[in-house]
Order: C-alpha cells, then structure tokens, then sequence
C-alpha cells in the first residue's frame, strides 16, 4: 500500500511519522531506522529520502501537520505508522501516548464529521 500512495501522500506520511518520533524529545537508532524502512518500502528517491531523514535532525514545520488533511482512505495507515515509530525504540514515553491520542481523537472526529455531512 505504501507504493501505492502518491509523492505527496508518502511525504506527509513521512512528516507524520517523524513528529511522533520527536513527541518524546529524542530521536535515537531505532527510530531512524524505521523511517529509513518506510523510505525504502515506498520506494522514494535519494533527494526525498534526504529531505525525510533531515526531519530526525529538524522536526517537520507544524504547518504541514494538519490531520485534517489526511484522506479517509489512508487514516488507518497514519494511525500504524504512528503505533509503530511509538514502539520502535522499545520504551513508550507519556509524551508519545499523548501525541498519539490527540492524533487518534483528531482523526475519529474528521469521521464522523464526514458521516455527518452524507
């Protein structure tokens, strides 16, 4: 599914995934090395792949963290990814359960706002 995903998607993905690795304050092996599978598994050229890992060095602008704009079809996703770069470094921080329930609470409500609207 990762392949599937267009550049842009797969570069917000990756802006996503990186944030949750800095909820904690400290991005170590573990975490560079998940993202660096993500790249791999999408098939992203070396100068996105530069641009992603630069954001383990300078966490991605906040302006482009907008839960809003994830499309339904790719929640889910969003949601694993997140899950899996707060259990890459085998200890799960208060910051990062944080992080993660106010991304999970953003998400269900852009559902059932899009529920409410049908």
């Amino acid at each position: 599914m990762l392949k599937d995903l267009s550049h842009d998607e797969k570069l917000r993905l990756l802006r996503f995934l990186c944030s949750f690795a800095w909820a904690d304050l400290d991005i170590d092996d573990e975490e560079r090395a998940l993202v660096a599978r993500f790249i791999d598994a999408m098939g992203l050229d070396p100068e996105d792949a530069e641009l992603a890992m630069g954001w383990l060095d300078h966490p991605p602008p906040e302006d482009d963290l907008d839960p809003y704009d994830i499309p339904d079809e790719h929640k889910k996703l969003f949601l694993e990814a997140a899950l899996a770069m707060m259990g890459a470094d085998g200890v799960v921080d208060t910051m990062e359960v944080e992080s993660f329930a106010l991304f999970e609470a953003l998400m269900g409500v852009v559902e059932e706002e899009d529920e409410d609207l049908d």
